[in-house]
């Protein structure tokens, strides 16, 4: 009888293990499937998946898979569906930090930038993604300023932070807030030296604020196409340096860049600026065919002629 009793325990000891691996392979799976509709943009496909789980098996219900739902709903400004996930799933929401910066950044996308800071102030021990939420969160709400105060708090910001800092600074485009994104750049830590979205949003505050020496001296570092040549010519448009456009237009030859419109049209602007036949003949001829329909090329055509 032991032996019989000892084998029927083992047996259920064994089923018991059996059911918890599977239910943890399918707690994995669902994060996993959800994770991957996001990414496609398939939002509305995640959350039916996450709606068909909650009601065939609870228990693959994460704080990772809210967080998931959370992020479904803020995409298809599901306002409605993502109070009803917080009311509902509060208790594992707290306890998972990546549920958090997703509930932050929802109710930040809502618009209720008094629940996210309720949220936040509630936080003990805060990452820096959570901090990366408010910062995100107050950008998108016109509060730029917070977004910078809040920066100061957190003690060893990541990459993401600094870029957030940056883009705020861009926002405000004041003499402050110039003074300190060169303060923050020349104290970076090796590891950030040469990372893409700070130079990038380093770039687009040098721009914004008009300091075009070290908008160019940026310019160099990042990675060289249409749009940032664009940016680059329209900052020295706007600042009446036509032979600067001209020079980086060389340099999209030598790169092999392709032109845009946009491209165009400042180069076209250029040549309005200079008022140099010979130049604005040749650069005119050298705009492809298939942009000359284009209202924009057309116009600036006619203005760079009359």
């Amino acid at each position: 009888m032991l032996r019989i009793f000892s084998h029927r325990n083992f047996g259920l000891l064994y089923a018991n293990i059996q059911t918890r691996i599977s239910l943890i392979r399918s707690y994995y799976d669902l994060i996993s499937e959800m994770k991957k509709f996001n990414d496609k943009k398939q939002f509305q496909n995640a959350l039916k998946l996450f709606y068909e789980c909650e009601k065939s098996n609870h228990g693959m219900i994460s704080g990772a898979a809210v967080s998931q739902a959370l992020k479904s709903c803020t995409n298809m400004k599901d306002f409605q569906s993502g109070l009803i996930l917080h009311q509902r799933y509060s208790s594992l929401i707290e306890k998972n930090k990546y549920s958090l910066s997703s509930l932050i950044h929802f109710y930040m996308q809502l618009g209720d930038v008094n629940h996210a800071q309720i949220l936040f102030d509630k936080l003990k021990n805060k990452t820096v993604g959570i901090y990366g939420a408010m910062m995100k969160g107050y950008i998108k709400n016109n509060m730029a300023q917070k977004a910078i105060d809040i920066f100061f708090q957190i003690t060893n910001p990541d990459e993401k932070n600094i870029s957030l800092l940056f883009n705020a600074c861009a926002r405000l485009a004041t003499e402050e807030t110039l003074n300190l994104v060169k303060q923050v750049l020349s104290n970076l830590p090796d590891r950030y030296q040469n990372d893409e979205y700070i130079l990038t949003t380093a770039f687009d505050v040098f721009i914004k604020c008009k300091d075009l020496p070290n908008a160019e001296r940026i310019f160099s570092k990042l990675p060289q196409n249409t749009i940032s040549y664009g940016n680059l010519m329209s900052a020295f448009n706007k600042n009446n340096q036509p032979q600067k456009i001209f020079e980086l237009y060389e340099q999209m030859k030598i790169n092999q860049i392709q032109l845009n419109p946009s491209v165009c049209v400042l180069l076209i602007n250029a040549c309005s600026t200079l008022g140099i036949y010979s130049i604005s003949k040749s650069i005119s001829e050298q705009i492809p065919e298939s942009y000359l329909n284009n209202i924009f090329i057309n116009n600036a055509l006619i203005d760079m002629w009359v």
